[in-house]
């Protein structure tokens, strides 16, 4: 298979997950970054300027098109990279190489905003900012995937097992807005670690303080959050005791439905996620793993965002 041949193919939305508009427009967005990082890696290698003048020697065996190409199939199935060189015509080398080179761009990118096609979140402090200042509530939830487990003896180890999953796993939090459209994604944690501390690891406390006009409906992994800022934050309420009367259980189910039906939109764009292989159960080494979440999230806000 020639390489048009295989750029024409993979390039469809099936493999990359991304329409071939949308997929142009990126391609467009970062090539110049690439390049710049390709240059600053080629100035480190030599140790001076270039001698030549640009655009001698050798060509790359893939151009940028196609490094982005075979690392939208990779993030979309997981795909060994010794079947994409096939493919290609190279060696599992140049795909690997690819890869190393365009995820990092794609995991910078940061999300997209509705309605501002110039404007991309990247941090948590700017994710309230932009609440504050459009007057979006916010929907959290966390969400963990299964990673490889830690090799026998080596510290740490236990921190990955999920006290809910049973699993060696890695945890992230979603914030989204009403509509379910991903703005930001992060605070990422192995699977020991409890949601509210990992958002507390990551300066929420302080956000919501800093940001008073901020609401945000959580689930019951978050009371902690929701008994510090009452005004701020909305979690389920509390189920009563044993000895409650029908008509109470009865308005607390009532209650509990309603608050659980205007956060399940945080659900959805976690399941649009994880219609990406790797973020139902990531084989790869656990260090990419935060990488890899952040450049699919970033690419499912784009569309999400068009809603």
């Amino acid at each position: 298979m020639t390489q048009y041949l295989a750029r024409t193919a993979l390039s469809h939305r099936i493999c990359t997950g991304l329409s071939r508009r949308r997929l142009g427009a990126l391609i467009g967005e970062l090539a110049s970054p690439w390049m710049a990082s390709e240059a600053g890696r080629l100035h480190e290698r030599r140790g001076h300027e270039r001698l030549r003048v640009a655009g001698a020697g050798p060509n790359h065996e893939l151009v940028f098109t196609d490094r982005m190409i075979a690392t939208l199939v990779i993030l979309r199935f997981q795909l060994p990279h010794a079947a994409l060189a096939l493919f290609y015509g190279v060696d599992r080398s140049t795909i690997t190489r690819a890869v190393h080179e365009i995820r990092p761009l794609l995991a910078a990118r940061g999300f997209a905003v509705p309605g501002q096609p110039d404007l991309r979140l990247r941090t948590l402090a700017g994710v309230f900012a932009h609440a504050a200042a459009k007057g979006v509530e916010l929907r959290s939830d966390g969400t963990e995937v299964q990673v490889r487990r830690p090799r026998a003896n080596k510290p740490g180890r236990r921190a990955f097992v999920s006290g809910k999953r049973r699993q060696n796993t890695k945890k992230a939090t979603v914030i989204t807005d009403g509509k379910g459209r991903t703005l930001w994604t992060g605070a990422f944690r192995p699977g020991r670690m409890h949601d509210q501390t990992a958002l507390k690891t990551e300066g929420i406390w302080d956000l919501f303080e800093q940001f008073p006009g901020v609401r945000a409906k959580v689930d019951a992994g978050y009371l902690g959050l929701a008994r510090d800022f009452p005004n701020q934050v909305e979690a389920p309420p509390k189920k009563p005791n044993k000895d409650a009367t029908p008509e109470e259980l009865a308005v607390w189910e009532r209650v509990r439905h309603q608050q659980s039906s205007e956060r399940i939109c945080v659900e959805h764009g976690n399941a649009e996620h994880k219609q990406w292989r790797p973020l139902q159960r990531w084989i790869g080494r656990r260090e990419y793993y935060d990488e890899i979440h952040s450049a699919v999230a970033g690419l499912v806000s784009d569309r999400a965002a068009e809603r």
